[in-house]
């Protein structure tokens, strides 16, 4: 029997799902709908599955630290996290999995989902993946069709052909249709959800994808031939994949081999992809509303309300979704979700870093608040894990005062080093080489005022780092 390898899909922005999900830590890596995020969620349901091997996780390389993070938090050692250096849709991010599997196993079978699902019956779904890769043993590619159980205009539909089942063949891909076209597919029986979801074997994918769409495949095998390990991570090169066009699996093969297959699941899917899916996913109190965070309610039914740092309240409120973060708020219909879309996009015209990161925010060594800033100065809070440490750096134009508030830090400034205890403090002047790292085994957390002519992340030479960082801004 061939190995089985998760492949986790972990692109994407989840724009809809602003002010939470944000371009540098979108929805997956997220804690939504459980105390683990959402990829770490996937992560332990595909692990379930039958002779499954390490997953292989494909990500965007800027969130690769907190991936890799994420992982380890669940002591999970992945057979590879392979960084895509620009977005390229589904088809050419399963080829550079099913190339990485190839190199770990020639018959590798791939069990593709992507990280920002919602299954609520993950035994159900390991028994249904258990019964794909068996087909997919005899050369079909699989893919998961929802139980449709009610006529959502958001998914695509797949239409299944003749058959005795367990799987049917797949007799037409369906974008998402109207309301009265999505009735007529529901009270049918022969449509189901388009769940993105895949098991086939790598080889047999590969060859597909080199009948159909032979260009992805060339693309991909190039930026993975000049592939570099960087730590724990394949860096795909960027100059071969961004010459890749853009496209999703069902486009470039499941939709022309005469060999896809559907297999029904019912599981409590959801792909989460707005606010009022959301919503749906979670446990509701007896008016109907799903409260978070530190939310009072007055008269408020079959509402959202989130609260990230302050206390929220609503009085009178029915239908709606309220979401609190430490930088924005959002205010919306729950049947006017979808356009938050739009408001992200606004604000992406207009500049704003709101789309793409949130107030604190996250590095391999721990991650950093912004507390307050001005004319010629910001203060922010550092949370530096254990054995974390910031790269050995110089600023051009701001000066530093660190005082630590808890832990104990050890302190680099020019020739000196030494530690720093609680309520102690230390200053940095402009031009000196510094670094700052947590010796201990508590988190080490400083509240630092940076002051002068330009306070900007760019403002820094990076002379050593542990996360290989050296040169850049992250």
């Amino acid at each position: 029997m061939s190995a089985v390898f998760p492949v986790i899909l972990s692109g994407g922005a989840g724009t809809r799902l602003w002010p939470l999900s944000r371009e540098m830590y979108p929805k997956q890596l997220l804690a939504l709908t459980s105390r683990y995020s959402m990829l770490q969620d996937t992560a332990l349901r595909l692990s379930g599955i039958a002779g499954a091997a390490a997953p292989i996780v494909v990500c965007n390389e800027a969130h690769r630290f907190t991936v890799a993070e994420q992982l380890r938090a669940l002591s999970i050692e992945p057979s590879g996290i392979l960084l895509e250096p620009i977005g390229r849709n589904t088809a050419p991010a399963v080829a550079l999995a099913a190339l990485h599997a190839q190199g770990l196993d020639a018959d590798a079978t791939l069990v593709v989902a992507p990280a920002d699902h919602v299954i609520r019956d993950s035994r159900v779904f390991q028994q249904a993946a258990d019964v794909a890769a068996d087909l997919a043993q005899s050369g079909k590619l699989v893919t998961f069709g929802i139980v449709a159980h009610a006529p959502e205009t958001g998914y695509g539909y797949i239409r299944r052909g003749d058959g005795a089942g367990p799987a049917y063949p797949v007799a037409q891909f369906i974008e998402k249709p109207p309301l009265e076209v999505a009735v007529q597919f529901v009270a049918s029986g022969d449509y189901f959800w388009n769940s993105g979801m895949f098991v086939f074997k790598a080889a047999r994918y590969l060859a597909e994808l080199a009948e159909f769409a032979p260009d992805i495949l060339a693309a991909s095998a190039a930026a993975f031939k000049a592939a570099k390990a960087d730590l724990d991570f394949v860096r795909i090169d960027r100059a071969a994949f961004q010459t890749c066009r853009s496209e999703s699996i069902d486009y470039a093969v499941m939709e022309k081999t005469k060999d896809a297959v559907v297999l029904p699941l019912d599981a409590g899917w959801s792909d989460v992809g707005s606010w009022s899916s959301l919503f749906d996913a979670l446990p509701s109190d007896e008016d109907g509303n799903v409260l978070q965070g530190d939310v009072l309610v007055h008269d408020t039914h079959d509402c959202f309300v989130h609260s990230t740092s302050r206390l929220v309240t609503a009085v009178g409120m029915d239908d709606h979704i309220i979401v609190e973060t430490k930088d924005a708020v959002l205010v919306a219909p729950k049947d006017r979700v979808q356009d938050v879309k739009e408001l992200v996009n606004q604000l992406k015209k207009a500049g704003r870093s709101e789309t793409a990161w949130h107030r604190e925010v996250f590095r391999p060594w721990g991650s950093y608040d912004s507390v307050d800033d001005g004319d010629r100065f910001q203060v922010k809070r550092l949370s530096l894990k254990p054995g974390g440490a910031l790269s050995l750096q110089m600023h051009h134009h701001r000066a530093e005062h660190w005082i630590v508030v808890q832990g104990t830090a050890k302190v680099t400034c020019g020739e000196k080093t030494f530690l720093l205890s609680e309520n102690e403090s230390t200053y940095v002047p402009i031009g000196a080489t510094h670094r700052i790292e947590n010796p201990g085994k508590v988190p080490l957390h400083i509240i630092e005022v940076r002051s002068g002519t330009y306070l900007g992340e760019d403002d820094i030479v990076r002379y050593e780092d542990h996360y290989g960082r050296e040169g850049t801004s992250n």
